[in-house]
């Protein structure tokens, strides 16, 4: 069920791709069977070696408050100071406009954060059996699909923003971690949806 959500989530972002090199019905197949994967390695280990559950909405206050400030002054912090450049040089990696941010923001709660995030933890955490270990590798997933992004992107980046990119990546993985080992999937969403949402910031002028 939750692989089917995960493609469901992905299917918007499929059809508004004018660049799709492959057929819809094969990328939801591939979303399908990737997230059926991946969800596999999370609710298989998580859970048992956290001790923590994967969905739960007995989130802490004082959690919940602290993901909420994270992810608004990573919100705005991004919004000044980052995105301006990165959308100089990749404007295509941005939403143009609130139909094409909805699909983005739920491609990227319903399969991004299952592959860079949830997954990786959860194998890491089989593998060592050590969260500080487990968070270190699922941080270095993370910087490794920056680099391979920003090494396929057809304008090459600054070396002193791929350093700032990479450096806001591994800050947002290591939160990103904690609050979810803490307050499970639905604060993870939290916080990214509060990130994500400074997009709409620049679609009104802001």
């Amino acid at each position: 069920m939750a692989a089917a959500l995960s493609a469901v989530a992905s299917l918007p972002r499929m059809l508004l791709w004018d660049k799709r090199p492959f057929p819809v019905w094969f990328a939801e197949a591939m979303f399908f069977f990737c997230g059926f994967v991946l969800w596999a390695f999370v609710f298989a280990w998580h859970t048992e070696y956290t001790r923590r559950p994967v969905f739960t909405f007995h989130i802490k206050p004082l959690v919940f408050a602290g993901a909420t400030l994270i992810g608004i002054l990573a919100a705005l912090g991004m919004h000044w100071l980052l995105d301006p450049t990165v959308r100089a040089h990749n404007p295509e990696d941005f939403p143009g406009d609130i139909q094409h941010w909805m699909a983005h923001t739920l491609f990227t709660l319903g399969f991004t954060q299952l592959f860079v995030l949830f997954a990786p933890f959860a194998w890491a955490m089989r593998l060592f059996r050590n969260e500080t270990v487990a968070t270190w590798v699922t941080i270095a997933i993370n910087v490794l699909v920056l680099a391979l992004r920003s090494n396929s992107s057809p304008r090459p980046l600054p070396g002193l923003l791929i350093l700032a990119m990479a450096v806001l990546r591994i800050a947002c993985a290591y939160f990103g971690v904690w609050f979810y080992v803490r307050g499970g999937i639905f604060l993870a969403w939290w916080l990214t949806l509060l990130i994500e949402a400074r997009h709409v910031l620049a679609l009104y002028g802001y």
